[in-house]
């Protein structure tokens, strides 16, 4: 199914009861797809480190400014793999040890400064209420009345400056919710959820201490060249992908009335982004991950696979190159009417 427009009538599969249940869904899926393995998961990884190191070794190395941009390019993308490494640990799908997805999960999160327990518990509240308008956590639509009550720097910034939202989000969250991923007193924390998040703000503090020594020691424009231009590209290849996962004219919204977890599942895209695929740990078998969010990334195709034959038209995939779908949804995805249960999103008026 071709993703274009806004479905009608009864075409539209999210006017229908979900034929199916999240039971028929995991039983069609092979025992496998659920087991991390540790040795598996850990070569991933080092695997990234490695990469990782050789590239800044020849950048270091060539030291030429013909050769900068495309070291950013590269290093950057590998900045994002090794998210989506860490990403399998907030999930605990890295390893059935806790303290190995927490040591791995920090390990890859810190250096490209996303603090790891603080963006794992809001990943999981965006997994828990993902298309619900009034709880999602991350890339949910405004209203229209909020659309029109924003200023000009405010829209220029939501609309048009949103690939560099990131580092924002994280102290911010985004308008209208509350809380940052460094502070345990944030809404965004349980009582019991204290000390994960002071580790984790202290690693994130101490590394930001380390760059600055780095610049201090080197110089800025060392500093710029090898860690900030690649973090750029990492920050952009995050909100990207987020964005393209969770966004297009024809995917439905809900709020809470007539939300449910299947129901918003089911409204997030698998995209197919070519040979980088196989570079970001199939980030983009996104439909799969969504309903079952502790299975390794290493087994997601298998199980899209699988479920497919359930899902019938409520399998969602963009047919469209990303670029095309990046720029329709960023043109027509703007805001969502003020009523109503199921809403999609509209074009400016």
């Amino acid at each position: 199914m071709q993703l274009t427009t806004r479905p009608t009538g009864s075409s539209d599969p999210s006017t229908r009861e979900i034929p199916f249940t999240l039971k028929d869904l995991k039983d069609a899926i092979p025992d496998y797809c659920f087991e991390p393995s540790t040795g598996r998961s850990l070569a991933y990884f080092f695997l990234d480190i490695g990469i990782i190191a050789g590239l800044y070794a020849v950048a270091y190395s060539l030291d030429s400014w013909l050769f900068f941009p495309l070291f950013w390019l590269m290093q950057g993308t590998m900045f994002w793999a090794l998210f989506v490494v860490g990403h399998d640990c907030g999930h605990r799908s890295f390893s059935k040890h806790m303290w190995l997805n927490n040591l791995i999960g920090h390990l890859s999160h810190t250096p490209i400064l996303v603090p790891f327990h603080g963006w794992r518990i809001s990943h999981r509240t965006h997994h828990a209420n993902t298309g619900n308008l009034d709880t999602d956590e991350s890339w949910y639509p405004i209203s229209e009345d909020t659309y029109n009550e924003m200023d000009a720097i405010g829209k220029a910034i939501r609309f048009n400056l949103f690939l560099l939202a990131y580092p924002f989000y994280l102290f911010k969250r985004s308008p209208g919710r509350k809380g940052s991923h460094f502070m345990p007193g944030s809404d965004l924390f349980r009582a019991s959820e204290k000390w994960d998040i002071i580790t984790s703000t202290t690693c994130w503090t101490l590394f930001v201490a380390f760059l600055g020594w780095v610049g201090f020691q080197f110089g800025l424009g060392f500093l710029i060249n090898f860690y900030v231009m690649p973090y750029l590209v990492f920050v952009m290849w995050l909100d990207l992908v987020t964005f393209l996962h969770h966004t297009e004219p024809d995917i439905p919204w809900y709020r809470n009335d007539s939300w449910y977890f299947l129901k918003g599942a089911l409204s997030t895209i698998d995209r197919d982004y070519g040979f980088i695929n196989n570079i970001h740990h199939n980030i983009g078998t996104h439909v799969a991950h969504h309903i079952f969010l502790n299975m390794p990334h290493y087994h997601l195709k298998d199980a899209t696979e699988a479920i497919k034959p359930i899902l019938g038209d409520y399998y969602r995939e963009g047919k469209d190159s990303v670029w095309t779908s990046f720029w329709r949804s960023a043109r027509e995805c703007i805001f969502v009417p003020n009523e109503g249960q199921k809403v999609y999103y509209q074009p400016r008026r």
